[in-house]
């Protein structure tokens, strides 16, 4: 698998504006958005980073967009029930 082959991601809480989860996807960042979003999960409490494939990515991120919705929801999901998750799609 080549490096760009796989998706860098992570998973943070936003604890300046509303203490709501959020993730990133730096890899497919662009030169209109990198900067403000890196930004943002910097000044964020990180809770998970990983990579995905890139192959099956859109399957990916809506397992990814369920955990995030699932922790805004209150309820805390662990590290590693997170990568049980994404097993199928991690390189």
């Amino acid at each position: 698998m080549f490096e760009s082959d796989k998706i860098m991601f992570e998973i943070y809480q936003d604890k300046h504006y509303n203490e709501k989860y959020h993730v990133v996807y730096y890899t497919e960042l662009n030169e209109n958005n990198k900067h403000t979003e890196i930004n943002r999960a910097l000044a964020g409490n990180s809770y998970y980073d990983g990579f995905i494939k890139d192959y099956g990515k859109d399957k990916a991120k809506e397992v990814i967009e369920g955990v995030v919705k699932e922790l805004n929801d209150g309820n805390l999901i662990s590290k590693e029930e997170i990568k049980e998750k994404l097993i199928d799609y991690t390189p």
